[in-house]
């Protein structure tokens, strides 16, 4: 994987592209993502400090940088244009800065593809939700990210990642990437080969059901990681989603499952202690009621009904990719320890385990707040 430092590239030559009336100050690395290379740049604007985010493009793994930032244009354009008006608007919706050239990105000489976007204040992002309250304000926010989107104009959106919630499609990667074995690695994880084999008939369901045409598809974010919300530092309210690079059509029950994989377990991603990997009730039932009370009269029965199950399907895709980069060789998301790969996949296997011990209880706490939503 390229994984780059802020050393390896020159941050003020980058923002140099871009409208900013300021000078640059500093930059240093910003958050925690597995993709893309992530900055924020301070400037001397007007006598006082402002803070920009400038982020490399991965082209490796987003094929056509372009079309990218046509879709995060288009989005981020619509939610401006959606929540004007509304009290601290500018900290409750994207904004993206222009290159010089009047383009949305800029190419440098290396071929990198760089965008800017205007730092949020007071505010940030949080690795691991702490509270039901944190759960239940990233669940509202992904919730009404789906309902602002539901009337971006046509065209369609590009498909920046062909597939991407695809869980049987990610099934059959991981079977060519075992019967592959490119880093020779298959021998000595033959147990977590062995789990993910035995789960391979519930790969395909939500498919199914969009197939039979039960789940219909929508704009949906399909990156819905808690780090990926913007918390406000006074209130602890959701302002805002970011990370826009995979907001394309899709089913609104992967937002969903990602909110249930990364809040409700206390561990990180990448725990070796595998004992620390569980699914709490409380976490589970804030999602649902913070999602339920923005998107809720947006999904339909189906959709309702399978809460519950995208926890587990996400949660075992996202498992299936981590040991298939591992197989592959690390190929695709940033490792910064060997063996880094493998280690999220355990612990996406052990959050599947005990999303399916207490399956029962989700399903029917699903079923007690969908119905009280269809009574009012």
């Amino acid at each position: 994987m390229d994984v780059k430092s802020g050393e390896a590239f020159d941050l003020r030559e980058v923002g140099s592209h871009f409208e900013i009336a300021g000078d640059f100050v500093s930059a240093e690395p910003f958050g925690g993502g597995h993709i893309n290379d992530t900055f924020r740049a301070t400037y001397r604007v007007g006598g006082k400090e402002r803070r920009f985010v400038h982020q490399r493009i991965n082209h490796r793994v987003f094929k056509d940088p372009a079309a990218l930032m046509e879709n995060v244009g288009r989005i981020v354009g619509h939610l401006r244009r959606k929540l004007a008006g509304e009290p601290d608007f500018e900290r409750r919706a994207p904004a993206l800065v222009p290159a010089k050239d009047g383009a949305l990105f800029h190419r440098d000489a290396e071929g990198n593809y760089w965008r800017t976007f205007v730092a949020i204040e007071r505010a940030r992002t949080h690795e691991i939700v702490e509270s039901p309250r944190q759960a239940f304000e990233a669940a509202k926010a992904f919730g009404r990210f789906q309902r602002l989107v539901t009337d971006l104009p046509a065209p369609r959106l590009r498909d920046t990642i062909p597939d991407f919630h695809n869980t049987p499609k990610r099934f059959a990667d991981f079977e060519a990437a075992v019967k592959r074995d490119a880093a020779g690695r298959a021998k000595s994880v033959g147990r977590e080969i062995e789990f993910a084999m035995r789960r391979q008939a519930i790969a395909g369901v939500l498919e199914d059901l969009k197939r039979r045409g039960d789940m219909p598809e929508r704009i949906t974010h399909n990156d819905t990681k808690f780090n990926n919300v913007v918390i406000d530092d006074a209130t602890g309210e959701a302002l805002c989603v970011i990370d826009l690079d995979t907001v394309m059509p899709g089913l609104a029950l992967h937002d969903f499952g990602d909110m249930v994989r990364t809040t409700t377990s206390p561990a990180a991603e990448d725990e070796r202690d595998l004992s620390k990997v569980e699914l709490r009730l409380p976490m589970f039932e804030a999602l649902v009621q913070g999602y339920l009370a923005s998107a809720g009269d947006l999904l339909n029965e189906a959709e309702r009904l399978n809460l519950a199950f995208a926890g587990k399907l996400i949660t075992f895709e996202t498992g299936l990719r981590f040991l298939a980069d591992h197989l592959n060789g690390d190929v695709y998301f940033k490792v910064r320890r060997e063996g880094h790969n493998l280690d999220r996949a355990r612990t996406q296997f052990k959050l599947v385990e005990s999303i399916e011990r207490q399956e029962g209880e989700l399903t029917r706490l699903v079923e007690a707040r969908a119905a009280s939503l269809t009574r009012r």
